[in-house]
């Protein structure tokens, strides 16, 4: 009982964020993917301009050709609803070439101290 106690202690302090985070997978061809991706990116990049974006990129299993890329992607939202509308507007997901799972995460331990816009190497400092 006083691990627990301890641990809800320890907690207690922590950041305790709630994200949301969506992890893509396509289910068609490359082909049809790729059609899109200059809209998926510019949607990508609008997220992050506008502070919804936390982060976002491809996942590669390396060495395991049998699953397949996956995308990942982490936005600040209010609830699963207003998540839900933000990766139902990605084009990747609103033409049907990938699909995707939606997780709630709290994020409560990692160090964040500048803010930096991939996209265009532009940063801020915190």
């Amino acid at each position: 009982m006083a691990d627990i106690d301890a641990a809800h202690g320890l907690t207690a302090h922590m950041y305790g964020k709630k994200l949301w985070v969506c992890l893509s997978k396509a289910v068609k061809p490359r082909e049809e993917v790729m059609a899109h991706l200059k809209e998926h990116l510019a949607h990508q990049v609008n997220l992050e301009k506008t502070g919804v974006m936390f982060a976002a990129g491809p996942m590669d299993p390396k060495g395991d050709n049998e699953h397949p890329r996956l995308g990942l992607i982490i936005i600040r939202a209010d609830s699963e609803e207003a998540a839900r509308k933000i990766f139902d507007a990605d084009p990747m997901h609103a033409s049907g070439v990938r699909t995707y799972s939606l997780f709630e995460w709290t994020a409560n331990e990692g160090n964040i101290a500048i803010s930096i816009n991939l996209s265009d190497k532009s940063y801020t400092l915190a």
